[in-house]
């Protein structure tokens, strides 16, 4: 099997440094990158193939897309060469599998995911969606390509990646805004910057450690925290006044809306 990735970047590194580590070999991967100190270090690091965008490639039984929604069109124009019949998987954010379709005349062997930025260091949440073309095999690698860079899910429709891309994909920027936020209450506190960024930082990381190997769910771990007539009560009820928890909902019911704004958007020109 010959895997090869378009683009070179970041979460291609991190899937490719996951992919090496759950039993898939440097020989079977390459990657085409425009960028030449790039691709010497992908080199140098993972010790795969790589070409210039420009240059022949490898036939390829899986291609990988990784390269930003923009760039995606005349990517996906080019994959199909020599009468390869690849499985096609796109990561690139906003972009549809009925819209790659559409720019290969029909062509449906497509699986999109959306992962998000915690994969780089392999605790990644990715979302799946199979074209219905694509088979029980194909959804099996699939799976094992993603969860080498952590956890996946599969979505029975594609709408729904817009509902992901709003809780795990931009997910991790809800969560270091809290972060820098803890981190800001703690100066106020009179602490300094680097006892803010460490009780803020800790705290979070135990918490979240805690609820991950708990049987508890969140808010039943959020009781046991708070003590009736306590200082955590008080911190929850300013929560609750300020209305943080429909705030946090009304924040990803906007990201889910400008996914689909997205979707639309790189998608109009389909059949131009």
């Amino acid at each position: 099997m010959k895997i090869t990735f378009i683009g070179g970047g970041n979460m291609a590194g991190a899937l490719i440094g996951g992919m090496t580590q759950q039993g898939f070999s440097a020989d079977q991967l390459h990657v085409v990158e425009p960028d030449a100190a790039r691709r010497d270090q992908l080199v140098e690091e993972f010790g795969v193939s790589v070409s210039a965008p420009d240059a022949p490639r490898p036939a390829s039984d899986v291609v990988i897309f990784a390269v930003k929604p923009q760039q995606l069109r005349p990517v996906v124009q080019a994959a199909l060469q020599n009468g390869d019949q690849p499985l096609l998987i796109s990561i690139a954010a906003g972009v549809r599998a009925e819209t790659i379709s559409r720019w290969l005349d029909g062509y449906r062997r497509i699986v999109r995911v959306m992962p998000n930025t915690p994969a780089l260091v392999r605790a990644g949440m990715s979302g799946l969606y199979a074209a219905p073309e694509v088979n029980a095999e194909d959804r099996a690698l699939s799976e094992r390509i993603f969860t080498s860079i952590g956890k996946t899910v599969w979505l029975d429709e594609e709408s729904q990646i817009d509902g992901l891309t709003a809780i795990s994909g931009s997910g991790p920027a809800y969560v270091f805004y809290f972060m820098e936020a803890l981190q800001a209450a703690a100066r106020a506190q009179g602490f300094s910057p680097d006892v803010a960024h460490l009780l803020a930082y800790q705290t979070v990381a135990g918490s979240v450690k805690l609820a991950l190997e708990s049987d508890d769910d969140a808010a039943t771990l959020r009781v046991k925290v708070t003590s009736k007539g306590g200082t955590t009560e008080r911190a929850i009820n300013a929560f609750e006044n300020s209305q943080m928890r429909a705030t946090i909902i009304a924040a990803a019911a906007a990201a889910a809306a400008r996914s689909r704004e997205l979707g639309e958007e790189l998608g109009r020109d389909a059949d131009l």
